[in-house]
């Protein structure tokens, strides 16, 4: 176990999180369906055990995103995108996220809004959520 944190600190000096100027060097993983080996190396987000006809979206990542969860909006990077058919034989469109402070998530398509790096409330969300990590910190 101490090589996987030994190769997660030395690709990830700075916690794996980001700002509204370096967001753009954070690693998607694109083109493929993410395995549990892949979330384990750290190359992706998550891996979907329990649905059928997995498929990766066509989308550019990463990509700039406000996330909308229980909490309220966050900022946030894709930089996973997969359709999946559930249980129930509805089609989920999921994503992986990278939030700034080098958290990860999990969140559908559907509740997201997409947006470039010069939005504003993207903007703001994401010097929030660093200045709270600071605050954390501190």
């Amino acid at each position: 176990m101490a090589d996987a944190d030994d190769d997660h600190d030395e690709h990830d000096e700075d916690g794996g999180g980001f700002d509204v100027d370096d967001w753009t060097r954070l690693k998607a993983f694109a083109g493929a369906v993410a395995t549990l080996e892949d979330v384990q190396a750290r190359r992706a987000v998550f891996a979907l055990g329990d649905t059928t006809g997995p498929t990766p979206l066509d989308m550019e990542l990463p990509q700039p995103l406000i996330w909308w969860d229980e909490d309220g909006e966050q900022a946030a990077v894709a930089v996973q995108a997969e359709a999946h058919v559930g249980p129930d034989g509805e089609t989920m469109e999921v994503l992986g996220l990278i939030l700034p402070d080098g958290g990860s998530a999990v969140a559908l398509l559907d509740d997201v809004d997409l947006v470039d790096d010069t939005d504003p409330t993207w903007r703001a969300l994401v010097a929030g959520a660093l200045d709270g990590a600071e605050a954390d910190d501190a």
